[in-house]
């Protein structure tokens, strides 16, 4: 099954986020008949971090790599810092984890010096630390390689519809929208950017470039959905711009020549679409006037974002997971993949099961 044979009923099928302040996203592959809890227990969502690079053993930065179970991110560095006896802003992570879930990832404190530590005696409610190695440099938002997922599903329904999807999303990709957390719970963060663009005031920095990124991912979303209920999510048009494989390199693509089309169909290239910001757009002809069209459907957005520092930016609209796997022992489905840093594993669930998550039950959200 191809995208292409899939695309021509994408626009009649769509997803409606739960946030009201959202407009609905296409799916590409149509709306999921299976169904299915997603997180019922915390193991049933397990996050697995991966660096580009082992800490060195030197320098001014401790590097700890932990396993959490129901801590949210932010939580473990503020215990962190207390530990340490230093500010919160010197306790670094490369990406923010889920909450409700079994994650394992690295944490940066800047210790200047050459002391040793045993952490023998960090005890951190639902933390277990892994190993600490000295490093050169610090971890920054973003410093990851990616993340490998091992998600089960329970009580599913239509399974072999599932593995049907599982087969070709595994091969063809999904659509690399942002995950509904990005715009917070009920489209609050959406909300929050509108006000930031009539002139209200955010202190807070984090919480300020949280509710810039969701406008800006708002935009790149639509593009998106756009792009599909066109039935050209998977076709170049002229004056598009393309991303290389496992890089950020990107290159217009005036003329679009079969070597082009042969090369996305390799997944050798990928189509992008702009994250919002100050300059032009880096398409031209028809993909610019594309863009464009849609990007004037959110002007708050695209007038306000330049105003605070954002540059236009590229993202490839398709998602392909690797190494993926699916294990399926009567109604309980595992699934394990590796996805790059900025993308989401529920943009692939979203594609392959109508899930209700779990952890709404107890009003745990993401971190």
């Amino acid at each position: 099954m191809s995208t292409t044979e899939q695309n021509h009923n994408a626009s009649e099928q769509e997803i409606v986020s739960p946030a009201s302040t959202l407009p609905k996203f296409a799916y590409l592959y149509g709306k999921p008949t299976s169904t299915g809890l997603l997180r019922l227990h915390k193991s049933d969502f397990k996050v697995f971090e991966k660096i580009p690079f082992e800490p060195c053993g030197e320098g001014e930065h401790l590097f700890i790599h932990i396993r959490k179970t129901g801590a949210n991110t932010a939580f473990v560095a503020k215990q962190l810092a207390q530990y340490f006896s230093v500010k919160e802003s010197l306790v670094s992570y490369a990406g923010l984890k889920d909450r409700f879930a079994v994650t394992e990832q690295w944490f940066g404190i800047h210790v200047p010096g050459k002391q040793s530590y045993d952490l023998s005696d960090l005890t951190i409610e639902g933390v277990e630390v892994l190993t600490y190695k000295r490093h050169n440099k610090k971890l920054r938002i973003g410093g990851l390689e990616g993340n490998r997922f091992e998600i089960t599903l329970r009580d599913v329904t239509n399974i072999d519809e599932l593995v049907r999807r599982w087969h070709v999303v595994s091969n063809f990709g999904v659509p690399n929208y942002f995950g509904e957390q990005r715009f917070g719970i009920n489209g609050g963060n959406i909300e929050k950017a509108l006000g930031l663009f009539s002139g209200g005031k955010v202190k807070d920095k984090k919480k300020r470039g949280m509710y810039l990124s969701a406008a800006r991912s708002l935009i790149f979303n639509d593009l998106i959905s756009e792009r599909i209920s066109q039935q050209i999510f998977d076709k170049p048009i002229a004056g598009d711009v393309l991303m290389l494989a496992g890089t950020q390199s990107v290159f217009l693509a005036d003329v679009i020549e079969d070597s082009l089309i042969t090369r996305l169909a390799e997944h050798d290239l990928d189509i992008t679409a702009p994250m919002w910001g100050a300059g032009e757009l880096m398409t031209s002809g028809d993909a610019c006037d594309f863009e464009q069209a849609i990007a004037d459907k959110h002007p708050a957005f695209c007038q306000g974002l330049p105003r605070f520092g954002l540059k236009q930016e590229r993202r490839r609209i398709r998602l392909t997971p690797k190494a993926a796997d699916i294990k399926v022992e009567n109604d309980i489905v595992t699934l394990s993949f590796f996805l790059p840093a900025g993308a989401y594993a529920t943009t692939i669930m979203r594609e392959l099961i109508d899930y209700k998550d779990m952890t709404e039950r107890v009003d745990v959200r993401h971190s």
